[in-house]
């Protein structure tokens, strides 16, 4: 034995004997229950692992040009300075008329707040390359929490979109105070504008052009600080001019001076203050599966603010949508925002609009999460039915004590780390289930084979079968844990996708071994003694003796378990045959060459997450360029 064995066996057997003496494995399993529940109920829930991929577009305004001239004067230019930046993966780039897009994306994994910075110091030096007319460059922040965890559709019975964007401004100007929402929008229906509509024959009397007018406006409706003076000991500030706030104020605006007197805006134009022009459709219509929809839970399909009178046909509509805060529980957050919106829709929704959930992303990610959960408590339960077959009773409530204890302290340390619970996390405890199990059954199985064979149930016993299995135990352990690590190197959008699962099974397998050393021998030793002196006393009582190697012809004499009398006599011709060893191997070989090869020739579909059936689908449909607005809405219905 070499010096550093010693040592670790030494170590190993140390920690054992504290354990068996004392009764510290209690509050390990109490404490490790309590943190699992507790990181359970506490750890954010998402249906994806939260994937840091720094994004942002910056927007360049540029009118009067053509989408040709906007691409060769601002986007062109803008795309060879930010792709100079150090991070940076992919330049993106959209141009139009009066207006030039370009996206930038950086490699995975870094830092979104210095990646932003970078953009804004590239901007900000070079500046002069800004084409004259153009506007300042705006960086607008993407990122994966953009995504809408809730969306509410508001649908007007009358067709009235302009009365359901006012109140969908209201609600959205509510709900977003709620503390962890971070972006709102409001898509369709038709804003609320001050329109001016100037007389074309009215203005050459008054000798007045448009740009004239244009530009009146938008002196006039300015005010600044010019000044101050203190005065019994205040500061007073001087403020000057004046900002439209009401039709009257925009009807009386002086715009020139005629035959020395003011024209005013009334005198030239017409003002109205009511909805813009429609820039897009929004429609809502009920499938014919509505009547069978569950809405308890506030599922998509969930009408807030029912109506006795309420109408399934098509409507237009207004759709507010929701983000939640990064690292904020998506369960949590969609389930306040829908509660508060149900409150609010009893004071501010009108009884002829009716307010309906059309994404709950909060519900489809506690349902994934929760059926995970119930596939790990299935897993559970039939690791402990095969336990109870193969080993008895007390050696599986052994071994079950070992999961809980194990997948509490993993959690813990998976909220530490601030991972979310979502189906990769779930997916690596189900996975690593199978394994963590393998070290308390190899503990308990041998201390129980000691205890027959030795005939002393006592704690050196115990400290002589651990000592036995612990150089396989060890090395297992960690030959499993070096074959997950290798997932942490992942680059790309696949490394922190898959991070969890490279995080969750080491500390899995870890915290099995810690187990298998402190809580197994222990629970061995209490559970497994009584029995075992009982059964000593009564084959001395008989006069009968338990052998200590037994034959594989001789299965009586052995006394196994239902599993031993099972596997034995299909184990002894493989051990006893070295012509049958060689056969069972070559079949095996073969076999695992044909199951290698339904991947390789491509007979089964490769892909890394099993199929979803999510109950949603996308219809995208592009119309011929210049198409108007009404033609693409009645191809749409």
């Amino acid at each position: 034995m070499s010096r550093a064995d010693s040592g670790l066996g030494a170590l190993t057997n140390g920690i054992v004997r504290v354990f068996l003496e004392s009764n510290m494995s209690i509050v390990i399993i109490i404490v490790a229950a309590m943190v699992g529940i507790g990181a359970l109920l506490v750890t954010p829930r998402e249906e994806d692992p939260q994937i840091v991929v720094p994004l942002a577009d910056v927007i360049v305004e540029f009118p009067g040009n053509s989408a040709q001239q906007t691409e060769q004067l601002v986007t062109n230019p803008l795309e060879r300075l930010l792709y100079q930046i150090d991070g940076v993966e992919y330049v993106y780039s959209r141009s139009m008329r009066d207006r030039s897009i370009v996206t930038v994306r950086f490699f995975v994994g870094q830092d979104r707040e210095r990646s932003l910075v970078k953009i804004r110091k590239k901007i900000d030096e070079n500046l002069d390359i800004v084409p004259p007319g153009a506007s300042t460059p705006v960086i607008k922040p993407r990122e994966i929490d953009d995504v809408p965890i809730v969306t509410l559709t508001l649908v007007s019975r009358s067709g009235d979109v302009y009365s359901a964007r006012r109140v969908g401004e209201e609600l959205v100007d509510r709900l977003s105070k709620e503390r962890d929402v971070s972006r709102t929008e409001i898509l369709g229906g038709q804003r609320r504008v001050l329109s001016i509509e100037l007389d074309q024959n009215k203005m050459p009397a008054f000798s007045l052009a448009p740009n004239q007018i244009l530009q009146a406006i938008r002196k006039t409706n300015l005010k600044r600080t010019v000044g101050a003076f203190s005065l019994t000991d205040q500061r007073i500030e001087i403020e000057a001019g004046n900002t439209v706030a009401t039709t009257e104020d925009l009807m009386n605006l002086v715009v020139g001076v005629f035959n020395d007197a003011p024209v005013y805006l009334r005198d030239v134009a017409t003002i109205t203050d009511g909805p813009d022009e429609i820039t897009s459709f929004v429609r809502h219509r009920w499938g014919p599966a509505r009547d069978s929809i569950e809405t308890e839970n506030d599922a998509a399909g969930t009408v807030l603010n029912p109506r006795p009178d309420e109408e399934r046909s098509s409507a237009q509509a207004v759709t507010i949508s929701i983000s939640k805060k990064k690292g904020t529980n998506a369960v949590t957050v969609a389930d306040a925002v829908i509660s508060n919106a149900r409150r609010l829709s009893r004071d501010i929704v009108p009884d002829d609009i009716e307010l309906i959930v059309t994404r709950n992303y909060g519900l489809n990610a506690n349902e994934k999460v929760n059926e995970l959960i119930e596939s790990l408590g299935v897993a559970i339960i039939i690791v402990i039915a095969l336990l109870t077959i193969g080993l008895g009773w007390r050696e599986a409530v052994i071994v079950a004590v070992a999961v809980p204890v194990v997948f509490g302290l993993t959690l813990l340390v998976n909220l530490l780390v601030g991972y979310t619970i979502n189906r990769v996390t779930l997916f690596a405890l189900i996975l690593s289930l199978g394994l963590i199990v393998d070290d308390p059954i190899v503990d308990v199985e041998n201390i129980s084979r000691l205890f027959k064979l030795r005939k002393r149930p006592t704690r050196e016993t115990v400290l002589e079968a651990v000592s036995e299995i612990r150089p396989p135990l060890i090395v297992a352990t960690l030959a499993v844990i070096a074959s997950f690590i290798p997932l942490s190197f992942i680059t790309g959008l696949m490394g922190p996708y898959m991070a969890p699962m490279a995080l969750n099974v080491p500390v899995a397998m870890a915290m099995s071994m810690f187990v298998a050393f402190t809580i197994t021998p222990w629970l061995s030793y209490h559970m497994l003694r009584g029995p075992m002196l009982k059964s000593i006393a009564q084959d001395a009582a008989q006069g009968r003796e338990t052998p200590e190697h037994c034959d594989v012809d001789d299965i009586d004499a052995c006394r196994g378990t239902l599993l031993d009398r099972i596997l034995r006599p299909m184990i002894s011709p493989l051990v006893a045959s070295r012509r049958n060893a060689w056969v069972f191997l070559c079949i095996i070989a073969l076999l695992t060459i044909l199951t290698g090869g339904l991947a390789v020739f491509r007979l089964i579909p490769l892909k890394l997450l099993p199929y979803d059936n999510k109950g949603e689908l996308l219809l995208v449909i592009d119309t011929d360029k210049g198409t108007p607005l009404e033609r693409t809405d009645a191809t749409v219905r």
